[in-house]
């Protein structure tokens, strides 16, 4: 009985806790309470808000123009070592012929890992360092993070690339979607600013969308499972004083 009675303790502990993952892995997608502080022409220091990155693992469409946007404007610096074309083909309904033909930049392998088109050695001669590899990099910052850096480039003509960033002051990364930005409107460059993430995000962890409605359904069992097993637990109990 006192097993019995341990278990019914063990299945409510178990609820709260895949419950508290749920939340302590929705904290850390939103990027924290903020994208950090700059400081205006006055001297004002201005807290700045992370804007919400529009993540959504099952629009396709938006996976596939993600793809698209990092493989044109992304992987001339940055690799994505944990990603391989084969997996773009395979999970975002991109015919491997396309993958190809569009999608391949550096390598002639679809199976082949992403690598960076520069060499990491020359990147550090050039930037001061190498660029990041941005396979987890929506995990480490957190979407809205990266949403919001990508969206606060201006431009700075004391810096070596003639732009800087509010998000990440003095950042050694140039505007690689200027000319972008420039041929689009303001809500057209932000929807394919918000592809970009959504894409770096599915490639962060590819089965997110499916780990959530995994644990939905174990939360559900759990809490199934406990009302049969305090019914048995009080069963066992009720004549004990």
């Amino acid at each position: 009985m006192k097993a019995l009675n341990s278990l019914v303790k063990f299945g409510a502990g178990a609820v709260l806790a895949t419950v508290g993952a749920f939340a302590s892995t929705n904290a850390m997608a939103a990027g924290g309470a903020g994208c950090g502080t700059y400081t205006q022409a006055d001297g004002t220091a201005v807290t700045l808000e992370c804007s919400k990155a529009p993540i959504d693992l099952t629009n396709k469409g938006s996976l596939q123009r993600g793809a698209q946007t990092f493989m044109n404007y992304c992987v001339g610096c940055h690799s994505a070592q944990y990603v391989r074309h084969s997996r773009l083909a395979q999970d975002l309904d991109i015919p491997p012929e396309l993958v190809e033909k569009y999608l391949m930049v550096t390598t002639n392998a679809i199976g082949d890992h992403i690598t960076a088109g520069i060499d990491p050695e020359v990147q550090g001669q050039w930037f001061g360092a190498a660029p990041p590899d941005l396979s987890l990099e929506t995990r480490l910052r957190g979407d809205d993070w990266v949403y919001t850096y990508l969206l606060s480039f201006y431009e700075d003509p004391s810096r070596p690339w003639g732009a800087n960033n509010l998000v990440l002051a003095n950042a050694a990364m140039p505007h690689v979607l200027h000319n972008m930005q420039k041929s689009l409107s303001k809500e057209e460059y932000e929807a394919r600013v918000g592809d970009l993430v959504n894409f770096m995000a599915w490639m962060a962890e590819p089965v997110r969308h499916d780990r959530k409605i995994y644990g939905a359904f174990v939360v559900l069992f759990l809490l199934i499972l406990l009302i049969p097993v305090y019914l048995l637990n009080k069963e066992f109990w009720k004549d004990v004083k």
